[in-house]
């Protein structure tokens, strides 16, 4: 017997765990039929979804008159055997790309690229949580960041003015909008996987700028999923049908500075920090606690959350979009 079939198949797959990569666990599962089997046992996964769907970038092509040359009969070619071979069907969707897995807990997902439409120099940042929809949302956002040791620091203390409140308000809620239909875009996306697959414990998809950052736990998913099925019970299940999940009304609790200068040294010009809940939901004292641990991990959008939690608090309501 080879000394690798010796290896436990728990210890394996551990092993493929470690390596959680669905591109890669998918060629390990065509090397034998033990590791078909053990590969789609993994419970750890990383979906990078440009892999599968086409949208990572082209390599540059090579444009010497050889390389031409082969070029132009490879093209002349390519018809004639279109023609013969059935194409490949390509997964469009991640519980396609899964279908295999049937042991997943915890996915990471990662996207091509961010969202929102910003202004050159522009950044927004957020992290959302969801169950059968939106169940909260953290969002930083500045107009820009320049790096200046010697600007005399803004009190973050200070107490704003309405009229400083209100001069850039409708740009600030155009960056909330766009995190918000960013998140639900990716809810929706995951919809089909989140049903089919009931052992999960933990989703994450974010994309690869780290621009959003969507989350569901265990108890999430399951309300996702008796949300869904109450919905097919009553044959509604195509109405449903849409690009996104519907974002309920939210209140929305807002702090801005004008300009916010980091420890670092780092200058955000209009920084800002929205904490979003549905309507109806008590949000005045887990404000600090939420968006502390939403970014907990970045050093710069930490300390610039941190700031701006010592800024004056702005409610605002939204209805359902």
């Amino acid at each position: 017997m080879d000394a690798f079939d010796a290896i436990p198949n728990h210890v394996v797959i551990d092993i493929l765990n470690k390596v959680a990569d669905v591109k890669t666990l998918i060629r390990c599962r065509s090397v034998s039929k033990r590791f078909n089997s053990l590969a789609a046992q993994s419970d750890s996964l990383l979906l990078q979804l440009d892999q599968f769907l086409g949208a990572a970038e082209p390599e540059p092509e090579v444009n010497s008159p050889v390389a031409s040359f082969f070029r132009s009969i490879f093209k002349s070619i390519l018809p004639i055997f279109s023609r013969s071979a059935k194409p490949a069907e390509t997964p469009k969707s991640p519980a396609q790309i899964l279908a295999g897995f049937n042991r997943i807990r915890n996915l990471d997902v990662e996207l091509y690229g961010g969202d929102a439409n910003l202004e050159k120099g522009a950044a927004v940042k957020w992290k959302a949580e969801f169950g059968e929809t939106l169940k909260s949302s953290v969002i930083v956002a500045f107009r820009s960041a320049t790096v200046n040791a010697s600007a005399t620091e803004s009190p973050v203390n200070a107490v704003e003015t309405d009229s400083e409140f209100v001069c850039g308000l409708k740009t600030r809620v155009v960056w909330t909008i766009n995190a918000l239909m960013a998140a639900s875009t990716r809810h929706h996306l995951m919809g089909d996987f989140v049903k089919e697959h009931k052992e999960m414990e933990r989703l994450t998809v974010r994309d690869r700028d780290e621009e959003g950052t969507v989350v569901m736990s265990a108890a999430g998913m399951k309300e996702y999923r008796e949300a869904e099925a109450r919905v097919d019970e009553k044959g509604l299940g195509v109405e449903r049908v849409r690009d996104r999940t519907e974002v309920p009304n939210v209140r929305m609790s807002m702090r801005h500075a004008p300009m916010l200068k980091l420890k670092s040294g780092i200058c955000l010009e209009a920084a800002t920090l929205v904490v979003v809940r549905p309507s109806g939901v008590s949000s005045d004292d887990n404000d600090a606690e939420l968006a502390t641990e939403a970014f907990a991990a970045d050093c710069m959008y930490g300390e610039a959350v941190a700031a701006l939690l010592k800024r004056r608090r702005n409610v605002l309501e939204m209805n359902s979009f």
